[in-house]
């Protein structure tokens, strides 16, 4: 029996709007993410997030991945808030007439 497939959209939209990081379950590691953006690309939803901690392990140095959405697994929003980096730039060509939602500096 194969599980349903789960929509993990709400949870991605939720983190990038509240500026709260994610725990998820991502080829089979659990990692802390902190979603900047939520994009289409091929008419996949996608999601490119500053990871946090990797199987309860600090990064040696900031990255920013892309996720696809539907890989995402076992997929919460924590009560951790995070900054936005200075390495994200959502004005990136692969961003222009993609995005759905993206962090937003707060006032």
């Amino acid at each position: 029996m194969t599980e349903a497939p789960v929509n993990n959209t709400p949870f991605v939209l939720e983190g990038i709007v509240r500026l709260r990081c994610l725990q998820v379950t991502y080829n089979r590691t659990r990692m802390i993410v902190a979603p900047y953006i939520l994009y289409t690309r091929n008419e996949s939803l996608y999601t490119d997030a500053q990871i946090v901690s990797r199987e309860g392990m600090l990064p040696r140095e900031p990255k920013i991945a892309t996720f696809k959405v539907d890989g995402l697994k076992e997929v919460s929003v924590l009560d951790r808030a995070f900054e936005i980096g200075e390495m994200f730039d959502p004005e990136l060509d692969k961003y222009v007439g993609n995005t759905l939602m993206k962090v937003e500096p707060e006032a």
